[in-house]
């Protein structure tokens, strides 16, 4: 039975990209479904667990408002969440993002803070450090880049649903790196449960990307819950490889997302046909972190 809105987190569907990966016979691509999040991202499960961890510990407590740096999902995540659980959200974020995140933050509620647009995630989350730390007390500062309940999310609900489908089968785990939580709390787990199992990272090529949401880790802050040990190997994958299977996601599999799930597949993609010339088998997982929607902007009426 389900009780609140927090209970439908977590549990997406796991789907084999049956067109996309009969490129790569003997090797089956799997991706995880993670739009069907209530608030439509794989960040609702960081978002969430960060909030239960803060009130269980007394970090935070009826009176506090919630605040964090975001482009965009994390912070939905935490409008839709924080509000239903009775608390003032505040979102720092650049005001370049897409109309249709700052519109969904409105609608839950969220008080929306611009940043630089040039300084991209970097400069919100200077600007969300200087705000708490002028009104100590006032706001818990979720600090999704460094707080370890990001990762513990995953590692507690993504990698064991993974494993709860394929099993002793999968061979390698490949996504992106944003805030990086996604990549080392599954890979964790998934390496706990097997360490032959590869974690493959995937990083734009450039700094100046097309890929939002994924970070080059060369020139940004490198998150504070980044640990290289968890990864064997990072791909390097340029914005328009991204953004082509980003559209043949669309076209071949009808899953409509964002660009860092296509990259994220193109970096299966290299992984499977890599194991096809070396005449190898294996089963890959990776994330469709949200749905395009989020990134599409709304046509103005002609007069």
């Amino acid at each position: 039975m389900r009780y609140s809105v927090a209970d439908l987190a977590g549990n997406t569907p796991l789907v084999r990209l049956t067109a996309i990966d009969r490129e790569t016979p003997g090797v089956e691509i799997w991706a995880k479904l993670e739009f069907e999040n209530p608030g439509g991202s794989v960040k609702d499960r960081p978002a969430l667990q960060m909030l239960l961890d803060a009130e269980s510990e007394g970090r935070l407590v009826r009176g506090m408002s919630i605040i964090d740096s975001t482009s965009g999902n994390t912070g939905i995540a935490l409008a839709l969440y924080g509000g239903a659980r009775g608390y003032q959200v505040s979102l720092v974020m650049p005001s370049n993002v897409s109309s249709a995140r700052k519109s969904l933050i409105a609608a839950y509620g969220a008080e929306i803070i611009f940043s630089d647009p040039l300084e991209g995630s970097d400069g919100a989350i200077r600007l969300v450090r200087k705000l708490t730390a002028a009104e100590p007390g006032r706001y818990l500062y979720t600090d999704q880049y460094g707080n370890p309940s990001n990762p513990r999310a995953h590692f507690l609900t993504t990698a064991p649903e993974i494993l709860s489908v394929l099993g002793d089968r999968l061979t390698h785990f490949v996504t992106g790196i944003g805030t990086s939580g996604t990549i080392i709390g599954t890979g964790r787990r998934l390496k706990r449960h097997n360490p032959a199992i590869r974690v493959v990272g995937v990083e734009p090529d450039d700094a100046f990307h097309g890929l939002e949401g994924l970070k080059f880790l060369k020139t940004s802050i490198v998150p504070r819950i980044y640990d290289a040990g968890v990864l064997d190997e990072t791909l390097f994958i340029d914005t328009e490889s991204g953004w082509v299977t980003t559209d043949r996601l669309t076209r071949e599999e009808g899953l409509w997302v964002g660009h860092s799930s296509g990259a994220n597949v193109e970096g299966a993609l290299r992984v499977a046909r890599r194991l096809v010339l070396a005449k190898q088998t294996g089963v890959i997982a990776t994330i469709l972190c949200d749905h395009a929607a989020r990134y599409v902007e709304p046509k103005r009426a002609q007069a």
